[in-house]
């Protein structure tokens, strides 16, 4: 079966070439693009769907989640906007909450959550274990992520429960809970954070999981300058997410990591992706993550939610683009990209065409998987043009039409 969606205003491809196709038509033939061009020349199709002279985009990529869980956190929302800091320690509420939470209630509420993010264009999301913290409720978190996240992260390290040894307990994270956790995914991160877990701890889960053959990532430099970074760089990790605080150090070292990247082809060696979360730095009152600077120096960026119930309880895409772009100082090119492409980037998803049953998501191409973005405006400016609109129009996820 195929369909042809024609008649589009403008078509953000994100591909290698970063091309931005006018009066444009896709074909989709089952689950990949197999036509991109002029409308002009559209081939014929089994089916056709008049874009109405909208703006179609890749389906957002969100690589930084955390969906799996239950209970609710506005009393510590409002105490922080009266004033309070943020720290760690309000995991441990939702912690709580989640392991008092039947599986079938725990699903039902994830499935919300994606569905909830695939209306507003999000078709291919990342989300993350992490509000279980016992060997139980991790591999259960982590059994449940599988079954509704396109990639499941394993984040036993989160936070250390309250009353237990944070070496004893990093044991744990390292041994018996990796080992039962490790079926179901295949990505492991880790809070290396005041509050959270130190240096050497750090270090210790990330060269656990990278010998488990876990792909990495790293909750790094979100409430200040410190080592998540640096630890990212040496152990190769596929992102580092929040960096908020950068010294100059840290910059150049995640710039070191792209040398052997070339950006006009989309090939070479992949270094560590940035990914910042401007709707958690909001929430949080931390100053939003240096995109600009980033961007100036080397580093691909990546766009994501950080949808969780404490600290970004949000899965609109569209809000941390239109943020990036009036705030952060990226074009509006810039945030979508790294909302599509970057978030593919940083989970090792940009490129491939059927060689290994995994077709490339975050851009469109022929041999890509069909994930689009029907905005309801003719050019994807709007999006930061007319801020809080909802301009979804239409979604299609591998193929299928979604919305």
């Amino acid at each position: 079966m195929s369909t042809l969606i024609t008649n589009i205003a403008e078509l953000m491809t994100q591909d290698v070439e970063h091309r931005v196709l006018k009066d444009a038509a896709v074909v989709i033939e089952g689950e990949r693009i197999s036509w991109l061009g002029p409308a002009s020349a559209a081939p014929a199709a089994d089916d056709a769907v008049d874009a109405g002279g909208r703006a179609l985009l890749p389906g957002w990529v969100d690589s930084h989640t955390h969906l799996i869980f239950a209970g609710d956190r506005t009393a510590e929302f409002e105490a922080r906007m009266a004033g309070e800091s943020y720290s760690a320690g309000g995991i441990a509420v939702t912690v709580g909450a989640t392991r008092g939470t039947s599986d079938y209630d725990l699903t039902r509420l994830a499935l919300g959550r994606v569905a909830e993010a695939v209306s507003q264009g999000t078709t291919y999301l990342e989300t993350k274990t992490g509000y279980g913290l016992d060997v139980e409720n991790e591999t259960r978190s982590a059994r449940i992520a599988s079954t509704v996240a396109d990639e499941v992260t394993y984040l036993g390290a989160h936070l250390v429960p309250a009353g237990e040894d944070p070496d004893e307990y990093t044991d744990l994270v390292c041994g018996p809970m990796l080992a039962a956790v490790r079926p179901y995914v295949s990505w492991a991160d880790v809070f290396c954070e005041q509050g959270a877990f130190n240096e050497e701890q750090s270090r210790r889960v990330l060269q656990a999981c990278k010998d488990a053959g876990l792909g990495l990532r790293v909750h790094g430099n979100q409430l200040g300058e410190g080592p998540g970074v640096q630890l990212a760089v040496e152990f190769g990790a596929a992102s580092v997410d929040h960096v908020n605080y950068l010294s100059r150090a840290d910059v150049h070292a995640l710039a070191d990591t792209w040398s052997g990247w070339e950006s006009a082809a989309g090939a070479g060696e992949r270094g560590t992706v940035a990914t910042c979360l401007p709707a958690c730095d909001l929430s949080t009152r931390q100053p939003l993550a240096p995109g600009r600077e980033l961007l100036d120096a080397g580093v691909p960026i990546a766009l994501a939610s950080n949808c969780n119930p404490g600290t970004s309880y949000t899965s609109s895409m569209a809000f941390c683009v239109t943020t990036a772009v009036l705030q952060m100082r990226l074009s509006i090119h810039e945030a979508v990209r790294a909302a599509t492409y970057g978030g593919a980037l940083a989970l090792r998803r940009e490129s491939g065409n059927d060689v290994d049953g995994e077709r490339a998501v975050g851009s469109i191409a022929v041999g890509h998987r069909a994930d689009l973005h029907l905005l309801n405006a003719p050019s994807a400016t709007h999006l930061a043009y007319r801020p809080g609109i909802p301009l979804t129009h239409a979604v299609w996820r591998a193929g299928a039409r979604a919305r």
